[in-house]
């Protein structure tokens, strides 16, 4: 097998180890690009190509982590990574961490961790290297690295949801939430919310989005069949689909054009938390990006013709 053969290979894997460790798909196809220029541009050949490739593509992503630490802290809004419609590794026998570790709660719990302890965390706990490896990959000791993991281990499981929930169960959930929405039912939707629900979105100062967080499962209900029939009058449809590896649904405009992404987070049978991405900047990944300023222009003016 030539070079070219080896990173074709484990390019699913490169790229699900560094959009884990930065949360966004252009930077995480950057690094697995620098990855495979310096696996190209070298002489020596290397006894694993997998060790070699995952240690290199780990280090670029430390390093693109940490100058990213700063733009996120002046983010305009709530940041949330980007949305991930597919995770191009699959291994069935680490298919529960892999689904688990891509969903928009996992990534943004990582986000607590510093660029060492989110890549001990990943490469270990989700990928399941061995310490000798992941040594290697970040350049500290195994004893290093060990505590890395229990510092990690013990902010993540802070934040982790109480109840596991059935994949069956979490997608026919979704189901009726999209029926209600398409509905307009109140009542439906009300019923399917956790009385503590969330709905926030991240619009990064491009786009419009809520002022802040909406709660309660009465509030969040009422918004969305106030704003969803709105916009259907303007010929905004949806789709649901998988969001990093949760339910979800890709807005678009009349001409086809992505306007947003909706991701639902579902907890003891109830939706706890509605994410939207809004940002152009994160959606152009999935296609061409709608003007969500003249959608919203658009929809307030139907507002007023319906006064």
């Amino acid at each position: 097998m030539n070079k070219d053969e080896e990173f074709e290979e484990l390019r699913p894997l490169l790229f699900s180890i560094a959009y884990r460790i930065l949360g966004t798909v252009g930077e995480a196809e950057d690094a697995v690009q620098e990855t495979w220029l310096r696996f190209d541009g070298s002489a020596t050949r290397v006894a694993s190509a997998k060790a070699y490739l995952s240690a290199t593509v780990t280090r670029i992503s430390i390093d693109v982590l940490r100058s990213a630490r700063m733009r996120r802290e002046e983010y305009v809004g709530p940041w949330f990574p980007e949305p991930l419609l597919s995770d191009p590794y699959q291994d069935p026998a680490r298919s529960a961490e892999l689904a688990d570790s891509v969903s928009m709660a996992a990534l943004l719990l990582l986000e607590r961790l510093s660029p060492l302890e989110r890549s001990v965390f990943v490469l270990r706990e989700v990928f399941g290297f061995g310490f000798d490896e992941i040594a290697t990959a970040v350049e500290r000791s195994e004893a290093a690295c060990r505590q890395l993991l229990v510092r990690a281990r013990r902010h993540m499981r802070a934040g982790r949801p109480r109840f596991a929930v059935d994949r069956q169960d979490r997608q026919e959930l979704a189901t009726r939430f999209f029926d209600a929405l398409r509905d307009g039912d109140v009542l439906g939707l009300r019923n399917l919310l956790a009385a503590d629900v969330q709905m926030v979105g991240d619009g990064g100062g491009k786009a419009p989005q809520l002022a802040k967080a909406v709660s309660g499962s009465e509030n969040v209900a009422r918004l969305l069949t106030a704003v969803f029939p709105l916009m259907a009058r303007i010929d905004v449809t949806f789709e649901p689909h998988e969001i990093n590896g949760q339910p979800g649904a890709i807005f678009r405009d009349r001409d086809g054009k992505v306007l947003h992404v909706l991701a639902l987070e579902v907890l003891g049978g109830q939706i706890k938390t509605i994410r939207s991405v809004i940002n152009p900047d994160k959606l152009g990944h999935l296609g061409p990006v709608a003007d969500a300023w003249a959608v919203d222009r658009e929809v307030k003016q139907a507002r007023r013709s319906t006064k």
